[in-house]
């Protein structure tokens, strides 16, 4: 088992917890995730590993002045969960996409892997930083989000206005 420490970060949607390991941030866990702990049993560090480069970017996001996200990930999942946070992480700042898209994007059919895409997409240990948030229906409406709709909007539309556009 790797050394885990963790620290939390104020922000708009309510105080986050990262966790991160000697390879690289490992969780973000929003405020009203289900299941979520309202503290960490891992020690509480905020200037171990990337730590303080995740507090400072998640800072500077949700200010409006970063939009890619560069920080050591030690993601925690199947081959297959990997290829869909991965491809999450490629969607533009201020844009969404659809579970389809993100399907043919890892190279499955559509048709057949939108299910385990939304199910990849839910388990997202890494919320904001690996941006599951960009992702909703084919038909346009928002679709479940740990954090809560509300949250999800509130993401959606911090992009939107960084970037001058309107998503919805």
């Amino acid at each position: 088992m790797r050394e885990l420490r963790s620290c939390t970060v104020p922000s708009p949607i309510g105080e986050l917890l990262l966790v991160a390991s000697p390879l690289g941030l490992v969780q973000v866990f929003l405020p009203s995730s289900k299941g979520v702990p309202a503290s960490s049993d891992e020690p509480h560090d905020p200037t171990a590993f990337c730590l303080p480069d995740a507090r400072r970017q998640l800072h500077d996001f949700f200010a409006g002045t970063l939009q890619e996200f560069d920080l050591p990930l030690d993601e925690r999942g199947s081959a297959f969960q990997r290829s869909v946070w991965a491809a999450l992480r490629e969607i533009p700042y201020g844009t969404t996409t659809s579970y389809g898209e993100i399907a043919a994007a890892v190279g499955a059919d559509p048709r057949v892997a939108s299910r385990a895409v939304g199910l990849a997409n839910g388990s997202n240990p890494i919320a904001i930083v690996t941006p599951c948030h960009r992702v909703i229906g084919a038909d346009g409406d928002l679709t479940g989000y740990a954090g809560g709709l509300h949250a999800k909007r509130w993401l959606l539309d911090h992009e939107a206005r960084a970037v001058g556009a309107v998503l919805f």
